[in-house]
């Protein structure tokens, strides 16, 4: 599984450019806006929605000259393209962005990060790791650079790139990312949600690597700790609760937690019927 969530207001907000003061008068889109109502789509499963959104935006800060405006639509057209099957449309969004980031010269910023993320998400959740991963690294060398230790947009790259790693069946390599994502995650408020997805990854990891049988031990150790986690008493029962519910599921089901996995698609339905 890959994830960790949407794009938070330190991706998107960043110094004013010089660049900007070249470009004629510019009417800037309320983007904590526009992420907000985006986010409320998504909370309640309303795809459809979340696409005239997304447009409506889009053509807002082209009409107004932002192009930090469309630098964050974008962003998140790649992930709407990306849950919505059409690698196409999601690789576009991906060619503005990386364009957008040379115009804007923010190449090195922890936003360029996030959007190098994002375009190795895409190509990653369409079969093709051996372009990811290159994009992938990218985002760590800014990462890394700009973001503490323990922050939780460096927990999610770690998790996407050892979804790669695995892939290509650099399994030790894409082992270590895991645990260094389960150690961020551990420090971040509401954390378990990611730290339930990576031990889900982990789970496939050893079933790739070793075989289903050999590696049995390992995935109930594994699948009994992402139950654990997802069952948090304290997590909020919100949108993004019912999605990782919704998309664990089929791992549950497939290692024979039937029962459960039929329980986190009842609690994402009623979350997304009451949103």
């Amino acid at each position: 599984m890959d994830g960790y969530g949407p794009l938070n207001k330190r991706d998107y907000e960043e110094p004013e450019c010089l660049l900007c003061m070249d470009r004629g008068e510019v009417t800037p889109i309320n983007t904590r806006r526009f992420i907000e109502k985006l986010d409320e789509y998504y909370g309640r499963n309303d795809y459809d929605g979340a696409g005239a959104h997304l447009k409506y935006w889009l053509n807002e800060a082209k009409a107004g000259n932002d192009l930090r405006g469309q630098f964050t639509v974008y962003n998140e057209m790649m992930g709407y393209y990306r849950k919505t099957g059409r690698f196409d449309e999601a690789v576009g969004a991906s060619e503005k962005v990386l364009a957008l980031i040379d115009a804007l010269g923010i190449g090195e910023s922890a936003a360029a990060g996030t959007a190098y993320v994002n375009t190795a998400t895409v190509y990653k959740t369409f079969g093709k790791s051996d372009i990811a991963l290159p994009w992938f690294e990218k985002a760590l060398s800014v990462y890394e650079k700009e973001l503490s230790a323990d922050d939780g947009r460096l927990g999610g790259l770690y998790n996407n790139m050892a979804l790669s790693l695995a892939d290509l069946k650099r399994y030790e390599e894409a082992a270590a990312y895991y645990n260094k994502a389960l150690e961020i995650m551990g420090k971040v408020k509401n954390g378990e949600l990611e730290q339930a997805i990576t031990y889900l990854n982990l789970a496939d990891l050893k079933a790739a690597e070793l075989g289903h049988e050999a590696a049995e031990a390992y995935i109930e150790e594994y699948l009994e700790k992402a139950k654990a986690l997802i069952d948090t008493p304290e997590l909020p029962r919100n949108g993004y609760y019912a999605f990782v519910c919704e998309k664990s599921a089929p791992t549950f089901d497939y290692y024979g937690y039937f029962l459960y996995a039929d329980e986190l698609k009842k609690t994402a339905g009623r979350i997304y019927e009451r949103a």
